[in-house]
């Protein structure tokens, strides 16, 4: 769907979650780009639409448009500050398999000798 279509289509299917929020074409025109400025915040279409029909008052909607609009402006979300970039983890070398000189078991180590089993034995 191109970009210009998305917006549209998601404030046309409002209606769809309440039947109050019947918009004119000229209506979705012009709230299209207060849906973009959402969206390119970062929010996914669902949560767009969730945020303006939801909560809705219990009673009549006078100017759906109106209230959509009020909504976009009033609600619309932050630019998120940018992050520094992750700090990339240190190379982790791993070990090659070392055979137990004394039991055959094998183990990780970059020299060979025994492995902790068998250290720990002959210490105590």
């Amino acid at each position: 769907m191109r970009k210009g279509r998305r917006p549209r289509a998601l404030l046309a299917r409002l209606r769809l979650r309440d039947p109050r929020l019947l918009l004119s074409e000229r209506d979705v025109a012009r709230l299209a780009p207060g849906v973009t400025t959402w969206l390119e915040r970062g929010l996914s279409p669902a949560a767009v639409s969730g945020t303006l029909a939801g909560c809705l008052p219990a009673e009549p909607i006078r100017s759906p448009a109106g209230l959509l609009a009020h909504r976009l402006t009033e609600y619309r979300p932050p630019l998120l500050p940018d992050r520094p970039p992750l700090p990339r983890p240190a190379e982790r070398q791993i070990q090659p398999l070392q055979t137990c000189d004394a039991c055959d078991r094998a183990f990780r180590s970059p020299t060979p000798g025994q492995c902790s089993s068998c250290t720990a034995a002959k210490a105590a």
